[in-house]
């Protein structure tokens, strides 16, 4: 079967294509013949050792895939031969609250960007039933994330989303179906329409706003929004903090830049508000998110899709700004 490795880490020149044997399941284990996998801006940090997580010589890359069980290991029982599933992004967490040593794929664990991939059932889980492999593999990550985000929403509450990347596409799909109104901001006028059509109530241009919770209050009448998806980070978490609704949840998701706006402390006191740190999520939020994107029919965003042979180009194209919606690789 084919495979890439990251020799060494640094530059996308150290990802490398070879054949290696096909692999056999233990007890408990499957193989996943592997039809298509996602990139994730993570998938950056893995390749230029900058994720904050100790790397793995030679690890296959990649932390999101869709596939078909091929071969079962003595005592599988969740699945049979032929089912359709996507893993679980982190490998050991079934369920219950986040904890230390959680491990993943492309770091301590192979990664997907194989033909052929042995795990244990408990980390995998079935695809929506509706959607395309290249659809589905999506999903693990940023779609994950999202959900997370969004967790104890409810109908009627008013989200802020920022920016266009896979996360925020996400937030703004499973925002809408869970009946919140959705505020999205953008870099790009190009993407406005592209935002509403996803289903974002307002959207503004942050550049040409720099105060923006003062828009964002505006919109919700001077209330705040009640849930924050904070991409940015230090970019944006002072505005953040201005524009949070008393009682809301700012989620914090990662960090767009290093330069850190200035932050009175004591504006996050007064805000009354709550700031939650996102680590994607559990088997168990997997499965519940994927009720969810089936009793609504969601179907995520696909920027463009590339052959397995050209996983090279797919980084590449990942590290461009103008592109709306996920890069997937099919296998």
């Amino acid at each position: 079967m084919d495979t890439y490795r990251f020799t060494q880490y640094g530059s996308l020149d150290y990802l490398t294509r070879g054949q290696e044997p096909l692999p056999e399941p233990g007890p408990g284990q499957v193989r996943v013949q592997v039809m298509a996998s996602s990139l994730n801006f993570r998938d950056l940090l893995v390749m230029k050792d900058t994720l904050r997580y100790p790397t793995t010589p030679g690890a296959v890359p990649l932390s999101d895939a869709a596939g078909i069980i091929d071969a079962l290991g003595p005592g599988v029982q969740r699945f049979k031969l032929g089912d359709r599933v996507i893993n679980s992004f982190f490998p050991n967490w079934f369920g219950g609250p986040a904890y230390a040593g959680r491990e993943q794929y492309g770091v301590e664990h192979d990664g997907w960007l194989t033909q052929y991939k042995v795990v244990s059932a408990e980390a995998l889980s079935p695809m929506p039933a509706h959607l395309s492999f290249e659809e589905a593999a999506t999903l693990p990550c940023a779609a994950l994330t999202a959900w997370s985000a969004l967790a104890g929403i409810n109908a009627g509450d008013t989200v802020l989303t920022q920016g266009a990347g896979g996360v925020s596409i996400f937030a703004i799909q499973l925002a809408r179906a869970m009946g919140a109104c959705v505020i999205s901001s953008t870099s790009s006028d190009n993407k406005f329409d592209k935002l509403l059509q996803l289903g974002a109530d307002q959207v503004f241009n942050y550049k040409d706003t720099p105060e923006w919770s003062e828009l964002v209050r505006d919109y919700t009448h001077g209330e705040g929004v009640n849930r924050i998806v904070d991409v940015g980070g230090p970019v944006t978490i002072a505005q953040s903090i201005k524009a949070i609704a008393v009682g809301g949840q700012v989620s914090l998701i990662g960090s767009l830049g290093k330069s850190v706006q200035s932050l009175d402390v004591m504006d996050l006191v007064f805000s009354q508000a709550n700031y939650k740190a996102i680590g994607v999520g559990s088997r168990s939020d997997l499965e519940a998110m994927n009720r969810v994107i089936s009793q609504h029919r969601i179907h995520p965003v696909i920027d463009r899709v590339f052959d397995f042979k050209n996983a090279h180009e797919a980084y590449r194209y990942l590290q461009q700004r103008d592109r709306f919606g996920k890069i997937v690789i099919h296998h």
